[in-house]
């Protein structure tokens, strides 16, 4: 299994800082969400490069900012044509851990993916495990901009419940909070 971590964006609520370098605990959403797929290999970062603990692959979406649709198609490419399985995990998501990242792979079975899905039952497209090539077929040719949901949702996947707040991504000050204070 290959694993793509989305690590770009803006973080206009959070002020613009660099979200993924933020510390939860004692480590970073960056190096949280590379040991969430520590057992992947190739592990491809989307986003500018930064020093990390782990060996890792980095790209870029182009454009530039063209949101996380275009970070996937990005990270795709990076993955090798041998790795049935991906998974791919947005560095903000804090409470994913390789056990998460192992339950949703043992969800596939013989479906084209498994996502987690929020205590509200959203789907949470950017916590997942997919089989590439069913991933890689659902990206348009042109991904900037384009919807996530509108891509993959129509490749069925599992839906995995949340397990005690997996799912919590941080997008605001009150998320990195509580992060902090879980």
């Amino acid at each position: 299994m290959a694993a793509v971590v989305l690590a770009g964006g803006r973080a206009r609520r959070l002020g613009g800082v660099d979200k993924v370098l933020l510390p939860v605990g004692a480590t970073t959403l960056l190096e949280r969400a590379l040991g969430a797929v520590a057992g992947s290999a190739p592990i491809v970062v989307v986003g500018p490069r930064r020093a990390t603990g782990a060996p890792v692959l980095w790209t870029r979406e182009e454009p530039p900012g063209g949101g996380p649709l275009a970070g996937l198609a990005a990270g795709l490419r990076r993955v090798p044509g041998t790795a049935e399985f991906v998974a791919v995990l947005a560095a903000d998501h804090p409470h994913v851990t390789a056990a998460t990242v192992d339950r949703l792979r043992r969800s596939v079975g013989e479906r084209s993916g498994a996502v987690l899905v929020d205590p509200g039952d959203r789907p949470q497209w950017l916590v997942g495990v997919w089989r590439t090539a069913a991933l890689r077929a659902a990206m348009p040719a042109d991904p900037a901009g384009g919807s996530l949901r509108s891509a993959v949702a129509g490749l069925a996947p599992v839906l995995v419940p949340d397990v005690a707040g997996e799912s919590a991504d941080v997008d605001t000050p009150d998320d990195l909070r509580r992060a902090r204070d879980r």
